[in-house]
């Protein structure tokens, strides 16, 4: 089994075109599976070039892309299905919806440095597509930090000399781009409080026109995180918590390293310390973003649409 991650970073829907065309039908000529994950007006596109006959798996960005933790989770149960009703080979072709990249980029950046460890077992050759004329110049850079191979017209594949192993990138201090609330006066700080403290606090500044099924969510994650910075971070252990119409934002800092897995939290947990409660924060929270600096370890949890 193997994992071919590439990437096309295109400048026109003709340069998208001769990547992806090549690519598809190389994929279907083998008799393998062939998927696209595109958003609509990207899809259409490419479904006019192929020909009407082609076996195309069409898969809705809007499910797929929910979190990348589930991302990672669909793709494995769909490709794991497949190679047990004996494919040998899987093409995608997709890309990470516009949406996504202006407003949660932190996680999935993290996302495209973990799928190469993430499909190591299956037959996988992937190739993921960025608009150079939309897609900023940050994440262009983490692109090329990501994929291992790049993806040229006509249906080459080359190394990627820029390329970063998982571990390094995901180890990595990033830059914590703070929300615009993030500005603002906290409504609530506490120090070194037990998990019952925070899930308290977070329910009284909890904004009313936020769905009760959302705060519930960031309740528990936020109880879980905290957890993890009580029995495994150091002291002292700080919680700020930012609220406003639609938005409720949390911050869990302390003077520890964080979780020595780099794929905590878009992985399942299995024994790393501290796993559990980031897999969980994960899979409700509408961003998580995880940083290590000098000073400690922080993970930022949010519901609602504070961007």
């Amino acid at each position: 089994m193997s994992n071919h991650h590439a990437t096309v970073r295109y400048r026109d829907d003709d340069e998208l075109l001769a990547v992806a065309v090549p690519f598809l039908e190389g994929g279907l000529a083998a008799g393998q599976p062939t998927l696209v994950s595109l958003e609509p007006d990207r899809a259409e596109l490419l479904r006019g070039a192929l020909p009407r006959s082609a076996r195309v798996e069409y898969l809705s960005t809007g499910d797929l892309y929910a979190r990348p933790a589930a991302a990672i989770k669909s793709y494995r149960e769909l490709m794991a299905g497949l190679v047990d009703g004996g494919a040998t080979g899987i093409h995608v072709f997709g890309e990470i919806p516009r949406a996504a990249i202006d407003t949660s980029w932190h996680w999935w950046a993290r996302y495209e440095a973990t799928v190469n460890h993430a499909y190591d077992e299956f037959p996988l050759r992937s190739i993921c597509a960025y608009d150079t004329r939309t897609t900023p110049r940050h994440v262009l850079d983490d692109v090329a930090r990501t994929h291992p191979f790049v993806a040229t017209p006509g249906g080459a594949h080359h190394p990627n000399t820029g390329y970063v192993e998982p571990r390094s990138f995901l180890t990595g201090s990033r830059p914590m781009t703070p929300f615009p609330i993030e500005g603002t006066e906290p409504r609530a700080e506490l120090l070194d409080p037990r998990p019952a403290d925070a899930r308290r606090a977070v329910l009284a500044t909890a904004p009313g026109d936020l769905p009760p099924a959302e705060v519930d969510d960031l309740v528990l994650a936020v109880s879980e995180v905290v957890d993890n910075a009580v029995r495994h971070g150091l002291p002292p252990v700080r919680v700020r918590i930012w609220a406003d119409t639609g938005q409720l934002v949390v911050s869990v800092h302390d003077a520890g390293e964080g979780p020595t897995d780099p794929f905590a939290g878009l992985l399942p947990a299995e024994r790393s310390i501290g796993g559990r409660g980031l897999w969980i924060a994960h899979q409700v929270c509408s961003e998580v973003v995880l940083h290590r600096g000098e000073a400690g370890f922080t993970a930022r949890l949010a519901a609602g649409r504070p961007w």
